[in-house]
């Protein structure tokens, strides 16, 4: 019993080093270059934001991409957007980690999930039309620091506080926001933009959902363990909040 717990502790610990020690941008999305590239190779011309006679018109939000049907557009959109979370998203996949560690039965859980799809898919959906537009510069180290400061509310206080869905519904708008970023460089899929933005949510909603139904299978057993705090949540936020923070530094001076 012991060796296990031992186990998944050190797994959690080296996934977390692994993150961390890999290389990073100051940005907390890895670029769609590829995915571009096989849009245009796809439909045989380049999205206008590749068109050097096209001018954008001030306060242009998104690009669009050659038409599609509803169909591709559902299935291209899903996929991104969960990719987009599994594996690309490390940042988010930290988040939604910190989010776990407070508490890993259903309804805290489902609070916290709950307040930070809301969040951020009122300002993915803003920031995708145009209506609010906040330079990268600025929300990559916020989404940074939200890592960190879940984590570190985690090691403070014992049980989930009763503010914290109204924090991490704060946190989720500043996702949101990067998150608008990935579709602003992507395009939208030309006729078919709410099924397009839907579809991403939907898909960065199942990433999300996996990666906490992996952990549930993995540590809700232990939760009620009189060692749990000291063995597992303290150690594990710990280094989610080291990162978060190392992150933060990076993205603004680096």
């Amino acid at each position: 019993m012991r060796g296990f717990v031992r186990l998944i502790t050190a797994a959690l610990i080296a996934m977390v080093i692994s993150i961390a020690m890999a290389p990073t941008t100051v940005m907390a999305h890895p670029s769609e270059d590829e995915l571009i590239r096989q849009l245009e190779e796809q439909y045989g011309r380049p999205r206008p934001s590749q068109d050097p006679d096209r001018e954008r018109t001030p306060g242009e939000a998104q690009d669009e991409v050659p038409a599609l049907s509803l169909g591709e557009t559902v299935t291209q959109y899903l996929v991104i957007g969960y990719e987009h979370i599994l594996p690309k998203g490390t940042d988010h996949i930290l988040f939604v980690c910190g989010l776990f560690l407070a508490s890993t039965r259903f309804r805290p859980l489902l609070i916290q999930v709950t307040s930070f799809t809301v969040a951020h898919t009122v300002t993915l959906g803003l920031a995708v039309v145009g209506f609010v537009n906040v330079p990268g510069a600025i929300v990559e180290p916020l989404i940074a620091l939200s890592i960190a400061g879940v984590a570190i509310e985690n090691i403070a206080f014992n049980r989930m506080t009763p503010w914290r869905p109204f924090v991490v519904f704060g946190f989720g708008l500043l996702h949101g926001l990067g998150f608008a970023g990935v579709l602003t460089e992507i395009g939208m899929p030309e006729g078919q933009f709410l099924p397009g933005l839907i579809s991403f949510n939907v898909g960065v909603e199942i990433g999300q959902l996996t990666v906490l139904v992996t952990l549930w299978a993995l540590l809700h057993w232990l939760y009620n363990r009189d060692w749990y705090r000291m063995r597992v949540q303290i150690p594990a936020s710990a280094l989610i909040a080291a990162v978060g923070l190392f992150w933060t530094v990076e993205r603004i001076f680096f």
